[in-house]
């Protein structure tokens, strides 16, 4: 497969679109595993949600005569992946079953950061320029400035959930710059899959160790939350989200995460009636100034790479 070309160039206007709506989508996410777990335990959620996008990821490359078939090197590599995943989503969903949704999104955006300082160190094509820290930094701002209301007067505050979610946190930065390193020896449909198809059976073993009851509830809320986690976000989001991170680099991609919590705040609006306040307005200009920083010169031609850096 063809190497992906450097990551430091700008990201056409088609490919910002693309991310933007990703990051919408797994802002929704946030919410969907939270619903999740008011009826589900932690570990049974997890073992749901990635076996069966396992078992659908692997009919739709059954039909599309996707490659899955990896060497020894490769496997020792996945199993790797899938130990950090697996950390990353045990203490996530842990800390988020013991805090407030805004608690848990709000922390989740130290992501960018982590990426930002392991790529520079791990990545050669990844560094740190004056650019990307003020782009996040922007970013940050309003990211702060949304939740800074309910912050303030929260009252179900969890040091202890979000103690857990920030080591959580800490795991995914080094699942998303391990991922880089190691991507382009793969297809992203072999790089989604595998920590799924090995981890599903850790999960389902914890499930029924640690989590009392398994099942608590399965009204339609919980039902619906899961069929989105796992067909939208975890199966070909996936898919999309690592393949453009082979193209264009982890640090940049990533950048697009603080559209997370903004797309939290409007599905709040839009299903619960919450209000539009200054907070918010002030957010959505801070996070559209930071995407532009970091992506200044988006309309900037790039040398195309071969279609199996996408989804073959």
């Amino acid at each position: 497969m063809e190497k992906a070309g450097s990551t430091n160039g700008e990201l056409p206007f088609k490919t910002i679109i693309l991310t933007t709506f990703l990051s919408m989508l797994f802002g929704a996410n946030a919410v969907a595993v939270k619903i999740s777990l008011s009826g589900l335990g932690v570990y049974t959620t997890a073992a749901i949600r990635f076996g069966c996008a396992a078992l659908l990821l692997l009919i739709w490359s059954r039909l599309g005569h996707k490659n899955l078939r990896i060497n020894r090197k490769q496997f020792g590599q996945l199993v790797l992946l899938t130990l950090i995943f697996f950390l990353q989503i045990s203490f996530f969903y842990s800390g988020q079953s013991r805090t407030s949704a805004s608690h848990g999104v709000l922390i989740a955006n130290i992501v960018p950061f982590v990426v930002m300082i392991l790529a520079h160190f791990l990545l050669p094509d990844d560094r740190i320029n004056t650019r990307k820290v003020v782009g996040l930094l922007f970013g940050f701002a309003g990211v702060a400035l949304v939740f800074s209301d309910s912050l303030q007067i929260s009252t179900h505050h969890s040091l202890q959930g979000d103690i857990l979610i920030v080591c959580g946190v800490l795991f995914w930065g080094c699942n998303a710059t391990f991922v880089k390193r190691i991507i382009s020896d793969y297809t992203p449909l072999q790089i989604t899959i595998y920590p799924m198809l090995i981890g599903t059976p850790l999960y389902t073993i914890c499930a029924i160790l640690f989590d009392e009851p398994m099942i608590s509830s399965l009204s339609p809320r919980v039902i619906f939350a899961m069929l989105y986690q796992t067909v939208v976000t975890t199966t070909f989001g996936f898919i999309i989200w690592n393949g453009l991170i082979s193209k264009y680099g982890a640090t940049t991609l990533h950048s697009f995460l603080f559209i997370m919590p903004v797309s939290g705040v409007f599905l709040g609006i839009l299903l619960l009636g919450d209000p539009v306040t200054s907070s918010l307005i002030g957010s959505i200009v801070l996070v559209t100034m930071g995407l532009l920083v970091i992506t200044r010169g988006p309309f900037r031609k790039i040398k195309k790479t071969t279609p199996s850096t996408f989804l073959s």
